[in-house]
């Protein structure tokens, strides 16, 4: 156990009894414990294995190459369509947990040999992500936009296709898209 990890741990007031079993169940896989991104973190000779986080509704081991996982079981859950690597184990009852346990061992075991064995997720290309229609237009109509969107690196660009289509309304991605014209014309990035 890792002392800077356990005020997770102490301040995870409705999942507390979760989130300590699946401490305890992937530490029993001999993972080392660290703290990334606030959350508790289990690496395998300093590579990501698995985390623990938790949500309103639910707590969950979220597994980094998870997209590799056999998911024998069937219960790896992909979060949103655009992620590509990580998958869920999610969770709403200490009881469920205790029921998985074996299950759970088996699957981080599994990630630990992914990662001995070196495979990688094969990820989308930028290009393989449709690009809005309202933004298509915005490009074709003003060269220096098009030109400063090629020049961002494949996340940026990544990163702005997807935010101009998450919305339903074609009013909505419009907005979106001024709003950020400037920013790409700047050189930046979404979060930039």
């Amino acid at each position: 156990m890792n002392p800077k990890v356990d005020f997770f741990f102490d301040k995870a007031k409705k999942w507390q009894k979760e989130v300590e079993k699946l401490r305890m169940i992937v530490l029993d896989c001999g993972l080392t414990e660290e703290l990334k991104w606030g959350v508790p973190c289990y690496t395998y000779q300093e590579n990501n294995i698995v985390l623990i986080h938790t949500f309103k509704e639910y707590c969950a081991l979220l597994f980094f190459k998870g997209a590799l996982l056999n998911d024998a079981g069937g219960i790896l859950i992909q979060q949103t369509e655009n992620v590509q690597s990580a998958r869920q184990i999610r969770f709403t009852g200490a009881r469920e947990i205790v029921q998985l346990e074996p299950v759970l061992k088996a699957y981080i075991y599994e990630a630990i040999e992914v990662e001995k064995a070196g495979l990688k997720v094969k990820y989308k290309k930028t290009a393989q992500f449709p690009i809005p229609e309202e933004f298509q237009k915005r490009l074709d109509k003003v060269p220096a936009l098009k030109t400063a969107f090629h020049a961002l690196t494949p996340g940026r660009q990544r990163a702005y296709i997807l935010y101009f289509s998450a919305p339903k309304q074609s009013k909505t991605r419009e907005s979106r898209i001024e709003k950020s014209m400037q920013q790409i014309l700047d050189g930046k990035g979404l979060n930039d």
